[in-house]
């Protein structure tokens, strides 16, 4: 059973986003200014929409955290939508009054969102209800809460990173270094690859240009994570799953990998699996990291690698087909506000689940009612192994 969850609440254009994190151990320092730094860079990246220079998220903590330190209790975190004033009526919770007409029907579903399965799962008239909840919007409140637990991995060594690898079909070298994360936040499409950006930049042009969008590869890497954690027992508590499940919840992610990930189907096996060595001071280890830090359903101390590919945005200025709900005309797909291309700030989603996922893993291994109690535990362990 998860040691740490979370909750989301809200609309895309409602009052806000609220979180609910349970299960994170007292004592863990909690610094607003770096969760709304961490929402600060969800909202970047070149080919981000309007809406990003009107929302500038700052989160409230509503409980769970006193003189700056964590309870034990659950946290409720707040992010306020600052462009909800312009959507009161659409979003209202009381119905309009007799006789005063309602807002206007969403009745033509876009291709490639939620709209149409939702609407037909929740027998709706409106789509808006499932445009509003299904919105990446929701994805500030992951932001927020795995801001966190960055705050908790930090406190057993382990660091979360990423970078974007491709973005329209041009391709950047994978890989990367805890010195290469300045060159990374610098760089508009967050690649480390100067050259590969500027392509990346001009991809994004051209398909903003022709009423496009385009998807792309982020790259995660995971830094100091103990080893022996996760489990080869069951299915459901081998790392890989929990942490592919945690990356293809993010809206618009579509495939997952690890280590050298799909090359690894057309090599032989001398050139994927990695050879187990011993240290006198370090203890076990291996020669390579071809496995991206995960054998067998637990971690064995090397970085963890694994990238996600996230498909093109859905909303196109050029749109697709479609047929209104009802009366099955067929017309062309509808438009709302939204951006060509959001690898970029993916990443920043994507290490905001992966670090939950881990946090979660670790807690349910090493225990530990407080954030000490936690590190102490995992010191102790890596002790033991050096041993072994």
């Amino acid at each position: 059973m998860s040691r740490l969850r979370y909750l989301t609440a809200g609309e895309s254009h409602g009052p806000g986003l609220t979180a609910i994190l349970d299960g994170c151990p007292a004592g863990l320092r909690v610094d607003v200014s770096a969760i709304d730094a961490e929402l600060g860079r969800r909202q970047s990246g070149y080919g981000r929409g309007e809406r990003q220079s009107i929302e500038q998220d700052r989160v409230r903590v509503l409980g769970g955290v006193r003189h700056g330190r964590t309870t034990g209790a659950p946290l409720a975190l707040f992010v306020p939508n600052r462009d909800a004033a312009n959507w009161g009526d659409v979003l209202a919770v009381e119905a309009p009054s007799a006789g005063v007409p309602g807002p206007e029907r969403v009745d033509v579903p876009r291709p490639g969102h939620a709209d149409l399965g939702g609407a037909l799962l929740y027998e709706l008239d409106d789509i808006r209800d499932v445009i509003e909840r299904a919105s990446a919007r929701e994805t500030a409140a992951k932001v927020a809460c795995g801001a966190v637990v960055k705050a908790l991995l930090s406190e057993i060594g382990a660091r979360v990173v990423s970078h974007v690898v491709a973005i329209g079909g041009v391709e950047a070298t994978r890989g990367m270094s805890l010195d290469d994360v300045d060159r990374v936040e610098a760089s508009p499409v967050r690649c480390r690859d100067q050259g590969a950006g500027r392509r990346m930049i001009a991809a994004i042009d051209a398909a903003a240009e022709a009423g496009d969008t385009v998807g792309g590869v982020v790259e995660m890497l995971v830094f100091g994570y103990p080893p022996g954690v996760g489990s080869y027992v069951q299915g459901d508590l081998r790392l890989r799953s929990r942490l592919a499940r945690a990356v293809l919840s993010v809206p618009a992610i579509v495939g997952v990998e690890f280590g050298v990930g799909f090359e690894a189907a057309a090599r032989p096996g001398s050139q994927v699996h990695d050879p187990i060595v011993h240290d006198a001071d370090e203890g076990y280890g291996r020669q390579s990291n071809r496995a991206g830090g995960i054998e067998g359903g637990i971690s064995t101390g090397a970085p963890i690698v694994l990238r996600a590919a996230m498909k093109p945005i859905s909303t196109l200025r050029e749109p697709l087909g479609s047929v209104e709900m009802g009366t099955h005309r067929p017309v062309a797909s509808r438009f709302e506000r939204s951006d060509v291309c959001a690898v970029p700030a993916a990443g920043i989603v994507l290490e905001a689940v992966v670090a939950l996922e881990l946090a979660d893993a670790a807690l349910e291994r090493f225990g530990g009612a407080t954030a000490g109690d936690l590190a102490a535990a995992v010191e102790a362990y890596r002790r033991r192994i050096r041993e072994r």
